[in-house]
């Protein structure tokens, strides 16, 4: 599977900006997805989770309330809708898919098997 992330930008506060992340190869629709980030000197940190049974949700509580999840299998696409942007939400953001495993949390990296190449956020005060 091959991922490509896109739509990141540079904005300012309070603004909002949608991520993509397209798909190819493989079956889109069974993989568990997930956005990460990392910033300048910091681990790579969950956002958000959809998974592949039903389309239920996760997010991080530093984005819940602001940042939505959601994919389109028919397009092969996972989407970020990142509203009310702060300043401490610059950084790289992966998409990643896992292969569906019932034991695994996909919270964390390591339970993912492929990234995207990141997309660059940067909200300015």
């Amino acid at each position: 599977v091959q991922l490509q992330a896109s739509g990141g930008g540079l904005v300012q506060s309070g603004d909002s900006l949608r991520l993509s992340c397209t798909a190819s190869g493989g079956t889109f629709s069974t993989y568990a997805l997930g956005w990460f980030r990392q910033a300048p000197g910091k681990e790579r940190e969950f956002v958000a989770l959809i998974r592949w049974s039903g389309g239920s949700t996760s997010y991080a509580d530093s984005v819940k309330g602001r940042f939505f999840i959601s994919r389109d299998n028919a397009k092969n696409t996972l989407y970020l809708q990142m509203n009310r942007l702060k300043p401490e939400d610059t950084a790289v953001y992966y998409c990643a898919a896992g292969v569906p495993q019932y034991e695994l949390e996909y919270l964390t990296p390591p339970d993912y098997d492929y990234w995207g190449q990141g997309t660059q956020v940067t909200v300015s005060s």
